[in-house]
């Protein structure tokens, strides 16, 4: 194919112009634009400078080194030494009512290469790649990744860190020279090394900017890179790592990338975030997810760790009911051999020693509360000290001769071993099928050293292994929600989210880390599958001490759920949890439909996070107040996203009990309300109050008219 074409992909605000000839090459990627495109295509040729190559060079969704891309090519591999810069050319294209599907081939080479490329009402982008071999021989595959590109005015980038109990952490950096590059080799998703990252023009923010978001729907080893070439040009590339030989293509195999999802918004990192959460609500999640309320969760880990004894967890479970519970988790420790984090992981059959009854009567005690029962299990670990692996030491996920470290004293199970997976999935149906067990808190608590079957590299497949196990569970029990846990936020991504509900944000309940862990989530997913609890008084991650409103109103904005030991606590504390047990149930709809808004403060020691519902009838904002104040004064709180002709009633819902006693008097509004206008709420506001640090309030706006 070498007559070149245009063509336009469009969403509701973002556009998407493809020129295809001997290759596809991405000319527009923005706002919408009209108007006779194939007359105004003359305005993007390119100059061909001096002491460089005699032809334009262009970036293509798979850049190669054989048209004279020196930059980091889509395909890396070779057969013996043979076919190692492959060039495709364009053979065949089917344009769809979302996208575009090109098949591309290098017949000197063998390969044939299929490029999907969507781009949804929700204006977000789906690509991801297809490779081939199509000639005798095996093709050994290094590299394939995916390549979007980016305009010049995209010169700053916001990427992820972090580690357990402080996920989701952001960064910023310039992007003028060079570039920059993320590696995880960790084997899951991983709390370091989040798959996503923000590129923009200088100083966007939440509300303003040109901003392209990337996310990299793998849950396992991966590299996110975006370089600027010298010639100025800018590209983002997110792709697996292969470890070495593992992927070895036969003729007629071939092996896909994960798809690379992105989107772009003209105003600010706010925009971007509407389109993805509208694709997750839309495209991800399952068609009845939101038919059911998120149950309010009590999870039995931080009240009773390893101490199982099943009565004394009914009088949990009827406590927590009488507080407003609505789904209640034994976690870890309910199994053969589970007295502490050293032994017993793999032998999935019921301790009965702590359960000399068996399971169904705690089970029965919580439905007839009116709950429903979910149970903890690490089906990809394995500790020595197990039945099962002085039974089956061949089944470990490791190269023999080595001695591996351990993460949490386990080791990983090979779920490449057919009769290793099929054991788990044996147990997990067990369980499932014997139980009226409604969710399961699916755990990893650690990361993969020297992942190896039958000696040869395979963190590739064990991911494909864990995909297909969690697939084969579904289909048998899709009645049954899964949360995805790995210590915590190790295991967060979209790819994860299309076959579970849930994801547990992060291990640490610190009111104050939550704040920022949860708004690093937020750029990417909606706030009902982000697992949010309100922890004990005393911290048990960080040590700190917070009050049950600063903790309650942190928790609010996610999937709520509680974590205590109800029969133990305090009564004043117990009902400070049901109070925000009740508000959630209150504004739950809301908080799991509307839109959210990350607002911008004018002092950064506060955080606001406000949702508005889509019919913009109301609205509810939290007013954190994360450090001390800057100044004695804090400005204005402004409000995004209400409807501009409507009048508001402001109210306050929730603030800390010692509100009216830290000033000499607090702003007017706060104590009677106001009415006012979405123009005023959104361009002049509201006065602050003062706040004293870790602490926080609640406003909500009524449309009354």
């Amino acid at each position: 194919m070498t007559d070149k074409t245009l063509i336009e992909l469009s969403g509701q605000q973002t556009q998407m112009i493809v020129e295809l000839g001997e290759y596809a090459e991405i000319l527009h990627w923005g706002q919408k634009v009209s108007g006779d495109l194939e007359g105004f295509r003359m305005a993007l040729h390119r100059p061909v400078p001096y002491g460089r190559l005699d032809n334009d060079v262009s970036m293509t969704l798979h850049p190669e080194l054989g048209r004279g891309v020196f930059s980091s090519p889509g395909v890396e591999g070779h057969r013996d030494g043979q076919d190692w810069a492959p060039v495709f050319v364009i053979t065949h294209q089917e344009l769809h009512e979302e996208g575009v599907v090109i098949e591309s081939e290098d017949v000197i080479a063998g390969l044939r290469l299929k490029t999907e490329l969507k781009l949804d009402k929700n204006d977000v982008i789906k690509t991801r790649h297809t490779l081939t071999n199509i000639k005798d021989g095996v093709y050994q595959v290094n590299r394939l990744a995916n390549t979007l590109p980016l305009p010049a005015r995209a010169n700053e980038l916001m990427t992820y860190y972090g580690r357990w109990v402080y996920e989701f952490q952001t960064v910023r950096q310039p992007l003028y020279q060079g570039g920059y590059q993320q590696e995880n080799r960790r084997g899951r998703t991983s709390h370091e090394h989040y798959p996503a990252l923000v590129a923009g023009t200088a100083h966007f923010d939440e509300m303003s900017g040109d901003v392209w978001g990337f996310h990299f729907a793998w849950s396992g080893n991966h590299r996110l890179r975006v370089d600027v070439k010298a010639d100025g040009r800018r590209y983002m590339q997110a792709e697996v790592i292969y470890l070495p030989g593992e992927v070895a293509l036969k003729e007629g195999e071939s092996v896909a990338t994960p798809w690379l999802y992105a989107s772009h918004s003209n105003s600010g990192l706010n925009g971007m975030s509407h389109h993805f959460h509208s694709h997750v609500r839309d495209t991800i999640l399952p068609s009845d997810f939101k038919d059911k309320p998120r149950p309010i969760h009590l999870n039995t880990w931080e009240g009773i760790y390893f101490d199982h004894d099943p009565e004394y967890i009914m009088s949990m479970a009827t406590q927590s009911a009488e507080m407003g519970v609505e789904r209640f988790i034994i976690d870890d420790g309910w199994f053969k051999g589970r007295n502490g984090d050293k032994a017993g992981l793999g032998d999935w059959f019921l301790c009965e020693t702590k359960y000399p009854n068996g399971l169904q009567p705690v089970v029965e005690h919580v439905n007839k509360l009116g709950m429903e029962f979910g149970l903890w299990f690490e089906p990809e670990m394995i500790n020595k000290d197990s039945d099962l692996f002085r039974a089956h030491p061949e089944w470990l996920l490791a190269v023999d001769g080595y001695n591996q470290p351990t993460g949490r004293n386990q080791y990983v199970i090979n779920l490449q071993n057919d009769e290793a997976f099929n054991f788990l999935f044996e147990r997990l149906d067990h369980f499932l099928s014997t139980y009226n067990i409604a969710y399961i808190k699916w755990d990893m608590n650690r990361e993969v050293v020297q992942p190896a079957h039958q000696g040869q590299a395979a963190a590739h497949n064990q991911t494909h292994r864990y995909y297909q196990l969690v697939d084969k569970v579904r289909e048998k029990h899709p009645k049954v929600d899964i949360e995805s846990c790995a210590a915590g936020g190790g295991r967060i991504d979209f790819e994860v989210l299309k076959r579970t509900h849930r994801f547990w944000a992060s291990d640490n309940n610190d009111a104050l880390e939550r704040q920022t862990i949860q708004r690093g989530m937020s750029y990417f997913f909606p706030p009902e599958v982000m697992g949010s609890h309100i922890g004990a008084s005393h911290c048990h991650s960080t040590r700190r001490r917070h009050s049950i409103e600063f903790r309650g109103l942190t928790a609010l904005f996610g999937h709520m759920g509680i974590e205590l030991d109800p029969v133990k606590e305090a009564q004043a504390e117990k009902q400070g949890f049901e109070r925000y047990i009740q508000l959630h149930k209150k504004l739950r709809p809301l908080l799991h439909s509307g839109r959210t808004w990350r607002v911008t403060a004018d002092d950064c020691a506060h955080q606001i996070h406000a949702v508005v519902a889509n019919d913009q009838s109301e609205a509810v904002v939290l007013i954190a107040q994360l450090a001390m104040p800057t100044n004695s004064l804090s400005g204005h709180l402004r409000v995004p996203g209400l409807d501009p002709n409507g009048l508001y009633r402001v109210s306050v819902l929730d603030k800390p009990s010692n509100y009216d006693d830290i000033v000499n008097y607090q702003p007017p509004w706060t104590e009677s309300g106001c009415e006012l206008s979405g123009t005023w709420c959104k361009d002049v506001g509201l006065t602050m109050p003062i706040l004293d640090a870790e602490s926080a309030m609640l406003v909500t706006f009524e449309r009354i008219r």
